[in-house]
């Protein structure tokens, strides 16, 4: 459809934001500049939605832009973006080459059309797109419009980094990340935060900042509201910017997470790359239990990675700690010992900063 006929089909509808909840992972779109619809042509990750509830299923509600959960009802106008959605304990979700059918596959605001789903979750929340969205230009409005780039300038300074990988979802690196922000912060470091990889929604971002991380960026702050199905070259450029603009507000640390487990496609193709080579100082990988430790840690060293430490929800478990700790040549760190500052984590950066001296 060419630029004029999408403004032609934008005259058709004015746009009343006061009646539409948009979603987290549109939290940086500029939404005076999007000025109609677009009903027709195969939507692309990214692209926003303009889209009705016409059932509500898994997803009661809808994380806005300021991070509360709204109730949906039927008949709710939302604003979303389409994408792709990896999630062994939820769905498995696809960007739909059909622009009729369509699920809301992510609380934060991501919309896609389910494939696969855990046996315990519901049928999704289903929607009907009113169209996607275009700007003043004609162009479909996208996520990336609004990404930040990459710092000018050559940084000067190379902030110590600690990077959280993990043998699956909700195994526990949320939760070691923000444990390991207290302790440097409380050790009174500046220390800054990111989340490279995942499924645009607020609740990780908000534990950084809580534990005492300023600034905290993710993936949307690079333009993706999701980077399941991301290419290994728009992974690594996520990598990029979240971590430049980290780096140039100068921080002590920089703590970073990537989604997932190491044998998901995207994180497996981070964890080989030259770009998190490159800036990981240590690495922290969290596990639910003492296989998945042993077996994780032993797969990151042979890619050459520095796990100095394991975490988790394995470490709530004094007895799993115990198992896993038997044939690990890494220790197994608590909440308390990540938050006291003088975990191994800490003591590696007195090291590094020693040999740099």
């Amino acid at each position: 459809m060419t630029s004029q006929l999408l403004r032609l089909e934008a005259a058709e509808r004015r746009l009343d934001w006061s009646l539409t909840r948009a979603g987290f992972s549109t939290r940086y779109v500029h939404r005076p500049s999007l000025v109609g619809i677009a009903r027709a042509g195969k939507p692309s990750a990214g692209d926003l939605l303009l889209a009705n509830v016409v059932h509500v299923g898994h997803h009661p509600r809808i994380e806005n832009t300021e991070g509360r959960k709204v109730q949906l009802y039927v008949g709710d106008t939302i604003l979303v973006a389409y994408g792709n959605r990896y999630a062994p304990d939820q769905f498995e979700a696809i960007v739909s080459p059909d622009p009729e059918q369509c699920d809301l596959v992510a609380a934060g605001g991501i919309a896609g059309v389910v494939v696969s789903k855990h046996h315990s979750m519901q049928a999704p929340t289903r929607l009907q797109p009113i169209g996607r969205l275009i700007d003043a230009d004609g162009r479909v409005a996208n996520l990336a419009h609004w990404g930040l780039s990459e710092p000018v300038g050559v940084a000067t300074n190379t902030p110590w980094t600690v990077v959280v990988a993990g043998t699956s979802m909700n195994s526990g690196k949320t939760t070691t990340v923000a444990g390991i922000i207290r302790g440097f912060a409380a050790a009174g470091m500046k220390v800054a935060a990111g989340k490279v990889t995942g499924t645009g929604a607020g609740g990780d971002l908000w534990s950084m900042a809580d534990a005492g991380a300023a600034p905290v960026l993710d993936f949307a702050s690079a333009g993706f509201g999701t980077t399941a199905g991301c290419s290994p070259d728009e992974v690594q450029r996520s990598l990029r910017i979240v971590y430049s603009n980290l780096a140039a507000t100068s921080p002590d640390v920089i703590v970073l997470e990537i989604a997932d487990g190491i044998l998901q496609r995207e994180t497996s193709a981070l964890l080989d790359s030259d770009e998190l080579r490159g800036i990981t100082d240590v690495m922290v990988f969290a596990a639910r239990e003492a296989l998945g430790a042993m077996s994780g840690v032993a797969e990151l060293l042979r890619r050459g990675l520095p796990v100095v430490a394991v975490s988790g929800l394995i470490s709530t478990s004094p007895l799993a700690s115990g198992e896993a700790q038997s044939g690990l040549p890494v220790p197994v760190l608590t909440l308390a010992e990540l938050q006291a500052g003088s975990s191994l984590v800490g003591r590696s950066l007195v090291a590094d900063r020693a040999t740099r001296e």
